[in-house]
C-alpha cells in the first residue's frame, strides 16, 4: 500500500488552482458557461417568481429576446443587475 502525505501548503495550492479553474468555467462569454438563459433559469438564479421576472421585463430593468414562445436573457445583463444592486 502506497501512502501519500499532504501538507497544508499542498492543500492551499490545490485550493487556489481549483478556484482559478472554476472562475474560468463560469466567466461570462468563455468556457462552458451559457451566454443566453431561459426564463426558468433566470428565475432560479435570482430566486424570483414568474411575476417578478415579468415586472423586470415590463419596466425595462432586464432586457430579453423572444424567439417563438420562449424568452431568453443575456447572462451579462443579469450579472450587471446583480452587481448594480450590491450594497
Amino acid at each position: 500500500m502506497n501512502v501519500d502525505l499532504l501538507s497544508k501548503e499542498d492543500l492551499k495550492i490545490f485550493k487556489t488552482e481549483l478556484l482559478n479553474e472554476i472562475k474560468e468555467i463560469i466567466k461570462p462569454g468563455t468556457g462552458q458557461s451559457k451566454q443566453w438563459l431561459k426564463s426558468a433559469e433566470v428565475r432560479k438564479m435570482l430566486s424570483i417568481s414568474p411575476g417578478t421576472l415579468q415586472n423586470l421585463r415590463i419596466n425595462g430593468t432586464l432586457r430579453y429576446t423572444k424567439i417563438g414562445g420562449m424568452m431568453y436573457y443575456k447572462l451579462e445583463d443579469i450579472t450587471k443587475i446583480l452587481e448594480g444592486n450590491e450594497r
